[in-house]
C-alpha cells in the first residue's frame, strides 16, 4: 500500500512554525510595567541608602521606622487613590487627620480608654468624609471647593479643641502599640494595620462591583448613571471611605506620637496625591492602583528617611520630590498617548 507524499514546501509562501516562546518571558509581559518601573526605583533608593550610609540605613530599627511612617500616610493615601479614581480630589485629609487626633485624645475622650480614642478618631473621619460627600454628590460643589472649606474649617476646630496646645496620651493600652514588645516576629502592629487596609483596598477596588463602579465613575460619569449606577451616592460612599481612612491613619499618628497636636497631617493631602500620581493613578479619574500608590508612599518615605541619615536640607527632599511628581505626570501623559 503506497503512503500518501507530502508536498514539497515552498519557501515562498509555507512557514515553520516559530517555537513556543519560554513561560517565564509571558509572564514578565504580562507583568505591569509601571510596577515594576516603581519597584526598580524603590531598590535604587534602597542600594543609594545602603551605600551613603550602611550601617544606619540597614539597621533593622531603622527599617522597621520607615514601614511605620509609611503607614500612617499610606493608609490616607489608600482612601485618597479611590477618590481620584472617581474623578474627585480631597484636600482636607491632612486637616481630618489633625481633628481626628485631637478630639480623640483629650481628657474626656480618654476617660474611655482605648475603645473610646480609636472610636472617637474613626467617627470624626467619616463625620468629616460625609459632610465632604454631601456638599459633592448632592450639593453640586465642586470637590476642589468643597475639600478646601473642610480643610480650612477641620485646621481651625482642632486649634481650638487644642488651644494650641499637645494633648498627650495616658492610655497604656495605646501607647503600649508603639512599644518594641508588641511587635510580631519583628513587624509593628502599625506596618501590619497598613497592610490589612492595603489588602482590604485591593480587593474593593478589583475584585468587587464597588471598585467597578468607582472606576465607571471616573472614566465617564454620564455613561455610568445611563448603565444604572447611582452616580452621586457613589461618590458619597467613596468621600466616606476617605474620611475612614483618615480616622484609621490619626489613630496610627496617636500611637506613633503618643499625643494629638493641630499641626498633625500637615501637608498629608499633597503627599497622598503624589503618591498616587506617581502610582499610576490619573487625576482625570478612570484608572487607578492601590499598590502603585501604596510603592509611591514607600518611595517618598524612603526618600525622607535617606536626606534625614545623610543630614541634607528639606529643601533639596521637597525639590527631589516634585521632581519625581513632574516626571510620573510625564510619563503618565506619554503612556496615554500611545495607547
Amino acid at each position: 500500500m503506497t503512503q500518501p507524499v507530502s508536498p514539497p514546501l515552498d519557501s515562498s509562501t509555507d512557514k515553520v512554525p516559530e517555537a513556543r516562546p519560554p513561560a517565564w518571558r509571558g509572564l514578565l509581559f504580562r507583568a505591569d510595567v509601571r510596577t515594576l518601573s516603581l519597584l526598580g526605583v524603590l531598590a535604587v533608593l534602597i542600594l543609594i541608602g545602603g551605600v551613603t550610609k550602611p550601617d544606619e540605613f540597614l539597621d533593622t530599627r531603622n527599617l522597621q521606622l520607615v514601614l511605620t511612617q509609611a503607614s500612617v500616610i499610606g493608609v490616607v493615601t489608600v482612601g485618597m487613590t479611590f477618590v481620584i479614581v472617581s474623578g474627585g480630589i480631597d484636600l482636607s485629609v491632612g486637616a481630618i487627620v489633625a481633628l481626628a487626633s485631637v478630639w480623640a485624645t483629650t481628657v474626656a475622650t480618654q476617660e474611655y480608654g482605648f475603645a473610646g480614642i480609636l472610636f472617637t478618631a474613626v467617627i470624626v473621619g467619616v463625620g468629616c468624609g460625609l459632610v465632604n460627600g454631601v456638599l459633592i454628590a448632592y450639593g453640586a460643589m465642586v470637590p476642589f471647593i468643597a475639600t478646601l472649606a473642610m480643610l480650612a474649617s477641620a485646621r481651625g476646630l482642632a486649634l481650638q479643641i487644642t488651644d494650641g496646645k499637645t494633648q498627650i496620651v495616658t492610655v497604656p493600652s495605646v501607647l503600649d502599640l508603639g512599644e518594641r514588645d508588641a511587635y510580631v516576629l519583628g513587624i509593628p502592629p502599625l506596618v501590619m494595620v497598613f497592610a490589612v487596609v492595603t489588602v482590604i483596598g485591593w480587593l474593593v477596588l478589583n475584585r468587587t462591583t464597588f471598585g467597578r463602579r468607582t472606576v465607571a465613575v471616573g472614566g465617564n460619569p454620564e455613561a455610568a448613571r445611563l448603565a444604572g449606577i447611582d452616580v452621586r451616592r457613589q461618590r458619597l460612599y467613596l468621600y466616606l471611605l476617605s474620611g475612614l481612612c483618615c480616622g484609621i491613619a490619626a489613630f496610627l499618628l496617636i500611637v506613633l506620637a503618643g499625643s494629638g497636636q493641630n499641626t498633625n497631617g500637615n501637608l498629608y493631602e499633597l503627599d497622598a496625591i503624589a503618591a498616587a500620581i506617581i502610582g499610576g493613578t490619573l487625576l482625570t479619574g478612570g484608572r487607578g492602583t492601590i499598590v502603585g500608590s501604596v510603592l509611591g508612599v514607600l518611595i517618598f518615605t524612603t526618600i525622607t528617611n535617606i536626606f534625614a541619615l545623610n543630614n541634607l536640607q528639606s529643601d533639596v527632599q521637597q525639590i527631589a520630590k516634585g521632581a519625581i511628581i513632574v516626571a510620573a505626570v510625564l510619563v503618565q501623559r506619554r503612556t496615554a498617548s500611545t495607547t
